[in-house]
């Protein structure tokens, strides 16, 4: 499948499976939301206390699985995830970032200030993604 028609499908959702590599070998799921920048890049905010983070850190493999609300069409991402750094101050880079993905998929929060201290309390980074490959079956 193109990379292009995987994520014109993957644009019409916001939530996914994302899959990691556990250190035995054996794949780690996750229900996560993301967002898609005009790029294509996929944006997921995660915690850096929680072993997907771990799990990207040793093996930056990854693969997202979106499905469509009826469950027939389906597409899978793959590729070498990059990590932003771990949100350390409510306006650094990453907070920035994750405000950015906040407001995609979720509009705008009523108190950006507590959003941005809780992003640092919580050890918040993004996972970034640019799709290597892709696979699926997109139906209509």
């Amino acid at each position: 499948m193109d990379i292009s028609t995987a994520l014109d499908f993957a644009k019409r959702f916001r939530n996914g499976v994302l899959t990691t590599i556990k250190r035995d070998g054996r794949p780690q799921l996750s229900n996560i939301v993301y967002m898609i920048t005009d790029d294509g890049e996929v944006r997921i905010s995660i915690t850096a206390d929680r072993a997907k983070y771990f799990n990207i850190v040793r093996d930056p493999r990854i693969s997202v699985h979106i499905s469509q609300d009826d469950f027939w069409g389906y597409v899978v991402l793959e590729g070498d995830a990059k990590l932003a750094p771990v949100a350390a101050e409510p306006n650094d880079a990453t907070v920035d970032e994750l405000v950015e993905l906040y407001r995609v998929i979720g509009g705008e929060h009523a108190n950006w200030d507590e959003y941005r201290t809780s992003m640092v309390k919580e050890r918040r980074t993004v996972v970034h993604l640019r799709p290597s490959n892709a696979y699926g079956i997109v139906r209509s």
